[in-house]
Formats: structure tokens, C-alpha cells, sequence
């Protein structure tokens, strides 16, 4: 099932999935009245149209059972959907994913300027990715003007190429040091606190100071 395509027909009478079939007529005969399309000040045409068809499922039982059945593969997969969006590690592994992508194009481009392109089934193999998260990601690219469709595929833009390289140096510069990076080291511990580092990293097989 489609998620995003589901209808919640008990949120659009606002009732509890366990509401008897005459509190269902009664919520629905005054949300009607107030959303019906003759009614000047709160008449709403689209609404009116989600609570007949919400009405006319869960009035029948034959159809409420149906619905049901969907019901809870609809609420599972938006449950998923909102697990997947707290952890916030989708954003986080996308942006690696781009990141991936945009580094096989480039290289594509440094090797060959005249064909630069690369297709879609060779890319779903370099990336280990399906077509439908590889979309995702090329349509972001494309929009922000990094890559361009061509006739054999995909293939970086100077935007790209940009983009690739602030990248790298960015990834360059988090993997530095901090004594490369110019932070300046703190004091050496005293004798007694070095001592004392040193029989915790034994203590844990970490191996001792030199």
C-alpha cells in the first residue's frame, strides 16, 4: 500500500476507530451540516466530499471490515515513516549517499570530458542502491543544478565539480589533528597525573604511556 495515498476516513469524522456505528451517523450528520456546500459561512466543498466518502465506508459493515484490514497496514506504515524520521540518521546517510554520487560523477568527468555520463543501472550497481532511493537523490542533484541528464545517463555540472571538491576539503579538514588543524595542545599533566593515565589505559589493555 501506498502511504502517502491512504484516507484516513476515522480522522476525517474524528472518531476513535472504535466508535459504533451511531456515533459515527451523528458526527457525521453535523460535520455535513456545518461543511455542506450550501452553507455560506463554513461550507467547504473537498471536506464535504472526505466525509461522504468516509461515511459511506464505516456506515457499512461489509466495507468498514474491508477498510479495516487497511486501516492498519496504513497507521504501520506511518508509524515506520515517523520512526524512520525521528532517528534523523536518514538525512545524515542521504547526504553521504549524495556525496558518493556526486564523487563517481566527478571522477567520470576527470576521465572522460567528451562522455562523461554514467547510467542509471551502472550507478545503482557502483552505489548498492535501488532505483527508487537513487531517484530521490538524483532528482535533488539536478534540481540544485550539480548533475544534468544526458542521453546516456547522468553527469556532473561545473556546480558539481564545485560541489565535490568543497566537499572533500571540507571532509579533509574534519579528519585533521587538532595540532595540524592549528589548536593549540594544553598543558602537559603533572607527573602524578600522567602516572595515574598510565595505570588506567594498562589497567583497561590499552597499553601504557612511552
Amino acid at each position: 500500500m501506498d502511504g502517502t495515498s491512504f484516507e484516513d476516513h476515522y480522522e476525517t469524522l474524528q472518531v476513535s476507530p472504535n466508535a459504533d456505528t451511531d456515533t459515527i451517523d451523528r458526527v457525521f450528520r453535523h460535520l455535513a451540516k456545518r461543511y455542506h456546500p450550501d452553507n455560506q459561512q463554513t461550507g467547504d466543498r473537498e471536506r464535504f466530499d472526505l466525509l461522504v466518502r468516509a461515511h459511506r465506508v464505516l456506515s457499512d459493515p461489509e466495507q468498514r471490515a474491508r477498510y479495516d484490514l487497511r486501516y492498519e497496514e496504513g497507521r504501520a506504515l506511518q508509524w515506520g515513516l515517523a520512526q524512520e524520521a525521528g532517528t534523523g540518521q536518514v538525512i545524515e546517510d542521504d547526504r553521504v549517499v549524495r556525496e558518493r554520487l556526486l564523487s563517481l560523477l566527478y571522477v567520470q568527468r576527470r576521465r572522460d570530458v567528451k562522455n562523461p555520463s554514467i547510467g542509471n543501472i551502472e550507478l545503482e550497481r557502483l552505489l548498492s542502491l535501488p532505483q527508487a532511493h537513487l531517484d530521490f537523490h538524483l532528482w535533488f542533484l539536478k534540481e540544485k543544478k550539480l548533475v544534468e541528464r544526458t542521453e546516456r545517463g547522468f553527469a556532473i555540472s561545473a556546480l558539481g565539480v564545485e560541489e565535490a571538491e568543497k566537499a572533500r576539503s571540507q571532509l579533509t579538514r574534519e579528519r585533521l589533528l587538532p595540532e595540524q588543524a592549528g589548536v593549540e595542545r594544553g598543558p602537559e599533566p603533572a607527573a602524578p597525573l600522567r602516572k595515574h593515565l598510565s595505570a588506567v589505559t594498562a589497567k583497561r589493555g590499552l597499553g601504557s604511556e612511552s
